[in-house]
């Protein structure tokens, strides 16, 4: 069994065909951590969108797009970090699976910079976390345990700018916009009511 929070032995492989086990055991060593340092907190709660991969009981992946105003993930311990779950289309891919399969990655980037960090670790769905009555907008909240948390080298990340947030994002005290596509006639019947807490 490796001592690695990374790699696996498809990993190593590939590591050993191109001679880069010792960079990646050196990245490791040196970027690779299981809790949250000041400045892995400081910069995921500044981050307005993060990637969340999800696979189900058998292994079929899932990728989504996270999104929020600055803040909506909070780091709130050593290893823990929390992230609400809004309104959406109802397909519930990304929780489902969490459901079934807990293993999660989360990929933060900040296009304006450039950076990136992987945090991978297991996720839980909390219907009643307490978080949820403080969170404007979420339906659910969703914790995930750190297993590895690492940064990435950022070179092939355009620099771009934001030009504006979201119209959609949940502002405490505003009515949610609904998306034009809840309207459409092939939907519209079938669009389910926001959860009483979005």
């Amino acid at each position: 069994m490796s001592d690695s929070i990374l790699y696996h032995e498809a990993n190593r492989a590939l590591q050993d065909r191109f001679k880069s086990r010792a960079i990646a055991d050196r990245l490791e060593q040196k970027l690779a951590r299981s809790e949250f340092t000041a400045d892995d907190r400081a910069y995921i709660e500044s981050v307005y969108l993060f990637f969340l991969a999800t696979a189900d009981a058998q292994g079929r992946p899932d990728c989504s797009f996270k999104g929020g105003p600055r803040g909506f993930v909070r780091v709130t311990a050593p290893n823990e970090l929390v992230f609400p779950d809004y309104d959406g289309n109802g397909m519930f891919k990304s929780l489902g699976n969490i459901d079934a399969n807990p293993n999660v990655g989360l990929l933060f980037i900040d296009l304006e910079k450039p950076r990136r960090l992987r945090v991978n670790g297991t996720a839980k769905i909390n219907r009643d976390d307490p978080l949820l009555a403080q969170t404007t907008g979420a339906q659910l909240i969703v914790r995930v345990t750190a297993k590895a948390i690492f940064p990435n080298c950022p070179r092939y990340i355009p620099t771009m700018t934001l030009a504006n947030p979201s119209k959609y994002t949940p502002v405490a005290g505003v009515t949610p916009e609904e998306p034009g596509w809840k309207s459409f006639p092939d939907f519209k019947d079938a669009v389910h009511p926001r959860h009483p807490t979005a």
